[in-house]
């Protein structure tokens, strides 16, 4: 298999609120929630770099499309890592992502590694890493 990685999509409680933390908090860009007309389809889609996109989809949907049965989310399954070039940057993105309505659940702080990072949690509980990597300069 060829890594052809296109999107990444996120079972949500409520599409609208998550729309809203993605496109008012964190300033990500989209045309909206599309689908509507389709019963579970509404989904909006967020265009990310090199034609990477984020689908933030209702959980209940995605169970439903998929086959699985709904269960409890876990914020342990996946996390999101978000590089910037700076400590400074990663303070400033911590800091957009927590008033946007985002869970900080480590502040961000030295890493074993040379670097610089911390983790939120958007309001589904989906985990994301900001982090400076020196090495990934």
């Amino acid at each position: 298999m060829e890594p052809r990685i296109t999107l990444i999509t996120l079972g949500v409680d409520d599409l609208e609120r998550a729309v809203r933390f993605y496109r008012d908090g964190l300033g990500f860009t989209t045309p909206g929630i599309i689908g509507t007309e389709f019963e579970n389809g509404a989904v909006a889609f967020f265009a990310l770099q090199s034609g990477l996109k984020l689908a933030l989809w209702p959980r209940n949907s995605l169970s439903v499309d998929s086959g699985l049965p709904l269960q409890a989310p876990s914020a342990l399954e996946i996390s999101i890592g978000h590089n910037v070039s700076s400590q400074q940057e990663v303070d400033s993105v911590m800091q957009q992502a927590k008033q946007a309505g985002a869970t900080i659940v480590k502040a961000a702080q030295p890493t074993f590694y040379g670097g610089y990072a911390g983790y939120f949690q958007d309001p589904d509980g989906h985990l994301w890493e900001v982090a400076f990597n020196p090495g990934f300069a």
